[in-house]
């Protein structure tokens, strides 16, 4: 609802007049009142004129006619006085001509009407010339015959005082029209700053502090754009340090300081949550590796040299994790590490376990030479039957078993449990899954935090296998290592386009696999496919993953924006366990944040994810950016959030996913 106003009051505004139209309008009515005023005087004082000089025509024609009916004719003779008045008024420069004796009785005379003029009707109303009379006498020696009564004729004073008039009004609005012109050339010029601010403080409301006015005007405009400018700096530097701050605290919460792995603590919290969250459950692998001997290497190379080796050791693993979609690792004591791959087989985790440590062997031997060192490590699967502990406890033993040999060594343990499908198994399973259609949509409620309004629906997809229906967790990830998601994504695209067509009133969100971002063929589909869904496409929100954003910064940006000019929101999903700096908030438009659920389980016991979160969330709001969370699963959880500030809650506690087609 807030949202909602502040629309409708972004719209009046949007309404109101802008400084240059108001400038030109004001000067166009003052320029109007003095047109009006200048023509209502000069039209007063030629009319004034005009009706003197009919007066004194009226009067000389009067004089003259008397004159020659007093001596040149015999003004006793009607027929005379006659001939002369018809003479006279012929010349039709005379209203009317009437010559009356002393009783009043007419003798002679011609009159007309004002007929056939020469200019508008309404202009003759409008001056309305008055009609003065000119009177003589007429006598024959001392007697008084009578007397002679003219009146001029006005069309010859309303068309010169028409002429005046009109060449006046044309020649005002000439002047004036050429003056708006000027005056409109001139505004826009000096007012070009304006709007440049009005788009630079539009901006800072979008919370991109980039934009810069350079364009010069008048000293007080200059003075503005400059105060705005110095404004958008502070508060880019600003927001830059916060951004700073919250990182440094996340790394220094859930990063190991020497190798920038996780924490054990962060580690595992986000196992817990792999293994143990009813949510996201799944099978996968968890190695536990330990470098042989590096109390003896420390002690013999020196700290500093045990911490370069350190570096290197975490720097191939963490290579390792970022080529197996949705793993993580993690340093557990001084030179312990671990890595959980989820949706792995025992199988496939035993020869990606010996891969990997024959390159850490590789590292470690060159350090240590001539030092005779090895490398183990201890690999366990995850189960539903199995908790943290339990998983951390096998793979321990299994680690204590490869320890016995000298040579470095990795041991599985639970020979005896079910293997899970291998990597050629799943290969095959997920190619007929895409190519007969075997695929399903499922759909989780985002809630709002407080009335408990569903805001959206997150779309999920859920694979057919010989052992039945199997989440997204499950078998995305092995989708991602074979570069299968973009099919996936894009059926997943389709379905949910028709979704959104068949419920007008629906809201959707979806996530892009890593892959799919990363294909230039993919991003071409998608947004020719979003391009030609029409409205509808705005009512579904994209998300790319926070590691995509890592390691495919490129191919976001490209994505991002294209989505922006299409009116697609954009979601950063998984937030907070790439290990992103937040400056791609500030050069990338998102619209909403979804926190991971690693951050969200056991929230109410754990005060440092706490504090991250309402950090997150208060620099997040600073810039215009909504933020959701993900795996709320107890009550606990859920009335924590409350205090933190987040949009939208999701999670088995508020809403199961359920199918699409129900």
């Amino acid at each position: 609802m807030a949202r909602m106003q502040e629309t409708i009051q972004f719209a009046r505004q949007r309404g109101v007049i802008t400084l240059r139209s108001l400038l030109l309008l004001f000067t166009a009515g003052l320029l109007l009142l003095v047109l009006i005023a200048a023509v209502s005087v000069s039209f007063d004082r030629f009319r004034d004129y005009m009706t003197d000089q009919l007066r004194g025509h009226s009067q000389d024609g009067a004089t003259a006619i008397g004159l020659s009916l007093s001596n040149a004719i015999d003004g006793r003779d009607p027929v005379a006085a006659a001939s002369l008045i018809d003479a006279v008024f012929d010349s039709g420069r005379y209203l009317s001509v009437v010559y009356i004796d002393n009783q009043g009785e007419e003798i002679a005379g011609r009159e007309t009407s004002l007929r056939e003029l020469k200019v508008p009707g309404w202009f003759v109303s409008l001056a309305d010339l008055p009609l003065p009379a000119g009177e003589a006498e007429v006598v024959r020696g001392w007697s008084r015959l009578g007397k002679v009564r003219v009146v001029s004729h006005p069309g010859r004073a309303y068309e010169d005082l028409w002429k005046v008039t009109s060449r006046t009004v044309a020649g005002s609005v000439l002047v004036a029209g050429v003056g708006l012109i000027g005056l409109f050339w001139t505004m826009t010029r000096i007012l070009r700053p304006l709007r440049a601010v009005e788009i630079q403080a539009q901006a800072l409301g979008r919370r991109d502090f980039r934009r810069r006015v350079d364009i010069t005007s008048t000293r007080e405009l200059n003075q503005v754009t400059r105060a705005m400018n110095q404004m958008a700096d502070d508060l880019g530097q600003l927001f830059e340090g916060q951004a700073k701050l919250i990182q440094h605290l996340r790394k220094v919460n859930n990063e190991d300081s020497v190798t920038g792995l996780a924490s054990r603590r962060a580690f595992e919290q986000r196992l817990k949550v792999e293994v143990e969250s009813e949510e996201r459950a799944a099978p996968g692998v968890l190695f536990l590796i330990q470098l042989a001997d590096f109390a003896r290497y420390n002690q013999t190379y020196g700290r500093e040299e045990a911490d370069r080796l350190l570096v290197s050791i975490g720097d191939a693993i963490g290579g390792f994790s970022r080529g197996h979609s949705d793993s993580f690792a993690g340093r557990l004591t001084g030179a312990g590490f671990a890595v959980f791959l989820p949706g792995v087989s025992r199988a496939d985790g035993v020869i990606w376990c010996r891969q990997l440590l024959d390159q850490l062997d590789g590292i470690y031997s060159d350090f240590s030479a001539p030092m005779d060192v090895s490398v183990h490590a201890g690999i366990a699967q995850a189960a539903e039957n199995r908790n943290v502990r339990d998983l951390m406890a096998a793979a321990d033993e299994a680690l204590r078993q490869a320890q016995a040999d000298e040579a470095s060594a990795c041991h599985a343990a639970d020979a005896d449990r079910l293997e899970h499908y291998n990597s050629e198994t799943w290969r095959a399973i997920i190619k007929q899954a895409i190519r007969d259609g075997w695929l399903s949509l499922w759909l989780q409620p985002m809630v709002r935090k407080g009335d408990g309004d569903v805001l959206f629906h997150q779309v999920f997809s859920r694979m057919k296998t010989p052992d039945g229906w199997v989440k997204a967790n499950i078998f995305v990830p092995m989708a991602e290592r074979f570069g299968m998601t973009p099919d996936i994504d894009r059926w997943v695209l389709t379905r949910s386009l028709e979704l959104l067509r068949e419920q007008p009133d629906a809201q959707l969100a979806m996530t892009l696999g890593v892959v799919s971002v990363a294909s230039d063929g993919f991003r071409t589909d998608l947004l020719e496919q979003l391009a030609m869904a029409g409205p509808e496409r705005q009512r579904l929100q994209v998300g790319v993953s926070e590691q995509a954003i890592h390691h495919h910064r490129v191919q976001v940006g490209l994505l991002v924006r294209a989505l922006n000019r299409l009116q697609v929101p954009v979601i950063v999903d998984r937030f907070g366990v790439g290990g992103v700096p937040f400056s791609y908030l500030r050069n990338l438009r998102f619209q909403a944040l979804r926190i991971d659920s690693s951050f969200i389980h056991d929230i109410d016991s754990h005060e440092d994810n706490r504090f991250y979160l309402e950090s997150v969330a208060t620099i997040a709001h600073s810039r215009g950016v909504r933020v959701y969370v993900t795996g709320v699963e107890t009550e606990s959880e859920y009335s924590v959030l409350g205090d933190i500030g987040v949009d939208g809650a999701m999670g088995y506690h508020l809403g199961r996913p359920f199918e699409a087609e129900q």
